[in-house]
C-alpha cells in the first residue's frame, strides 16, 4: 500500500470513526470484491464508488441494501488480508448474486463461509456454485397428491458443518465426453436437438466414478443433495416463481422440472430428456434438481432413514447393495421429484433417465 492510500485510508476511518468489530460478521473473500485475491485499494474503490442507496451490488456487502460506513469497514479491517483461493477453479462471481440467490439468510451463510460463490471446475468444467453450511429437517415432505414412502421416515435434524460446491446443473453430454473419450447416452446425437447440453445419461454409479478420479470431483452425499434441493424451504417442492417459500402442489411442479406431467407421450417430439437449465433455479442458483434426470448420490441405500435423533454430517450406511437415487426423472410421476422422494438402484444400472451432479470440497 502506498502512503498516499495508507493516509486516506486513515483518513476516512477517522471520519466514520470505524472499528474492526464493525467488521467482525465479515470475511476477507467477502470484502475481496474484484475477486482478485487480496484484500486492497480496487476493493476500496469499489466501495467508495457504489456509495448511497445500491441494493443487491456487490459492495453492500452486509445486505443492508446501502453501501455504507459498515460496508466500508469491512473493507479496511481485511486490508492486506489474502482471500482463501480454489486451485482447482476458475472464480466468476465472488459474492452471490441476488437475482439467483434469492434467499438473503442464504446468501449471508455464503458470503460468512468466505468462498467464492460461483466457480467453473477447471478439470470438468462444470459451474458449481456453493452450498453453506447449515441444519435442516431432512425426510418427508409429502406433496398434496401423494403421501411419502416408509423409506422416507422418520423426519430428523441434520446438521451439515461444512461448506461444499454442487454443480449448478446436471453434468452435460458434452463435459462428459470431453472428460471420458465417448457419449453413452440415448439422447445424443443430431436426431436429438442440442443433445450436447442435454444431461449425460446411461451411466451407472460405477461407470461415474471413473470421471469423478478424472476430475477431483465427487458425488453429493444423499443429506448434502437434500438440503441443496431444500434452499431452505420445507414443502414438497423448492422454491419457483411466485413461491419463494416452495410449495407442495402438485399441479405447480411444470414450473421447475421435466417430468411426466410435462414431457409429452412417448414418440412425440417433446418426448425424452432436455437440454439442462432451462427451468427456473432454486433459492441458490441450482437447476433441474426436480426432474431432468434421476441423479445418482454417494449413499448405500437404507430401508428407512435411520434413528430420528440429530445426526451431523451423515454418510449413509457403512455397507449396501444399491446406492441412493434423488430427485426424479423427465419420465415420471410428480411424487417422484419430491425433495425427500428416495429410492435405489444396484450400482450397476444404467438407463436413459439416469445421471449425475457432481459436488467438491473446497
Amino acid at each position: 500500500m502506498t502512503r498516499s492510500t495508507i493516509r486516506l485510508v486513515g483518513t476516512i476511518a477517522a471520519a466514520f470513526g470505524l472499528a474492526a468489530a464493525t467488521a467482525s460478521a465479515q470475511t476477507a473473500c467477502t470484502a475481496d470484491l474484484n475477486a482478485d485475491g487480496v484484500v486492497g485499494a480496487p476493493d476500496l474503490a469499489m466501495v467508495l464508488g457504489a456509495w448511497g442507496p445500491c441494493a443487491g451490488c456487490a459492495a453492500d456487502l452486509n445486505g443492508s441494501g446501502e453501501v455504507n460506513g459498515a460496508d466500508l469497514a469491512s473493507v479496511l479491517s481485511f486490508w492486506g488480508a489474502n482471500c482463501a483461493q480454489l486451485p482447482w477453479a476458475t472464480v466468476l462471481e465472488a459474492a452471490p448474486n441476488p437475482a439467483v440467490v434469492t434467499d438473503g439468510a442464504l446468501r449471508k451463510a455464503i458470503a460468512a463461509t468466505g468462498l467464492p460463490w460461483r466457480v467453473r471446475d477447471n478439470l470438468s468444467q462444470v459451474e458449481m456454485l456453493l452450498v453453506p453450511p447449515g441444519t435442516f429437517s431432512m425426510g418427508c415432505s409429502a406433496s398434496l397428491a401423494f403421501g411419502c414412502d416408509s423409506d422416507e421416515t422418520p423426519v430428523r435434524t441434520v446438521t451439515l458443518t461444512n461448506a461444499f460446491y454442487l454443480g449448478r446443473c446436471e453434468v452435460r453430454q458434452s463435459q462428459w465426453s470431453a472428460v471420458m473419450g465417448s457419449n453413452p447416452s440415448f439422447f445424443k446425437g443430431a436426431a436429438y436437438p442440442n443433445a450436447v447440453n442435454r444431461p449425460v445419461e446411461m451411466v451407472s454409479w460405477n461407470a461415474i466414478q471413473g470421471f469423478l478420479t478424472a476430475t477431483g470431483t465427487r458425488l453429493p452425499t444423499e443429506a448434502e443433495w437434500e438440503f441443496a434441493y431444500r434452499a431452505g424451504t420445507t414443502t414438497a417442492f423448492h422454491s419457483m416463481p411466485n413461491s419463494a417459500a416452495g410449495s407442495s402442489d402438485d399441479a405447480l411442479l411444470s414450473g421447475i422440472g421435466w417430468f411426466a406431467g410435462n414431457n409429452g407421450a412417448p414418440g412425440s417430439p417433446t418426448w425424452g430428456t432436455k437440454a439442462v437449465g432451462l427451468k427456473p433455479a432454486n433459492a441458490l442458483g441450482l437447476h433441474d434438481m426436480a426432474g431432468g434426470v434421476i441423479e445418482w448420490v454417494n449413499d448405500f441405500h437404507a430401508a428407512d432413514c435411520g434413528d430420528p435423533a440429530p445426526v451431523v454430517n451423515p454418510q449413509g450406511p457403512a455397507t449396501g447393495s444399491g446406492r441412493v437415487i434423488r430427485g426424479g426423472s423427465w419420465v415420471d410421476p410428480s411424487d417422484f421429484l419430491r425433495a425427500s422422494w428416495r429410492d435405489v438402484h444396484a450400482p450397476t444400472t444404467a438407463n436413459f433417465c439416469t445421471g449425475f451432479r457432481v459436488a467438491r470440497n473446497p
